[in-house]
């Protein structure tokens, strides 16, 4: 969930959130496009769940839900994001989970976006990291600049929405 880069000066903790609890709460009833939550269960595995930041196992029950996470940061900090306010598909456990057991950051065994945020909502650019030993270096970039709140880390593919990571 978290990671520690070490500088001859300082130590930061950049920490992978997951969808909140109270979110996923409402996500498993309803999701955020409004549409009803239909689980099933996940015949072969590998699906990216954003409630425990790991891969799915054969045989969970899990559900595909459409998720706004900058609308929901945006809510919980009296913010709107604007036109910035977008949503994606996300899994989620079809029932409560345990949330995250590690605290490496999870997902970076392929090419990410690492998209920043400032507080009021707004895009204020992106890195493409492409090697998992990069994440450290992509978090440290953003945050040395004053005006970013949060970074996404999202999939290039498609953009899906993995984690979030606040400024420490």
């Amino acid at each position: 969930m978290n990671t520690t880069t070490r500088t001859a000066m300082k130590t930061t903790v950049y920490t992978a959130r997951p969808i909140a609890p109270p979110a996923l709460k409402e996500l498993r009833e309803t999701d955020d496009a409004g549409r009803t939550t239909s689980p099933f269960t996940d015949t072969e595995g590998g699906a990216p769940l954003r409630c425990c930041l790991r891969h799915s196992a054969p045989g969970e029950r899990i559900a595909l839900v459409s998720y706004a996470p900058l609308r929901r940061w945006a809510a919980e900090t009296g913010v709107d994001p604007g036109a910035y306010d977008e949503q994606g598909p996300v899994f989620i456990h079809a029932e409560e989970c345990a949330g995250p057991d590690t605290g490496a950051l999870p997902f970076t065994n392929s090419h990410r976006t690492a998209r920043r945020y400032s507080a009021d909502g707004h895009i204020l650019g992106g890195r493409l990291v492409e090697d998992s030993a990069a994440f450290d270096e992509a978090f440290t970039e953003a945050f040395d600049d004053p005006a970013v709140a949060l970074v996404h880390v999202r999939a290039v593919e498609y953009g899906c929405f993995y984690y979030e990571v606040r400024r420490p």
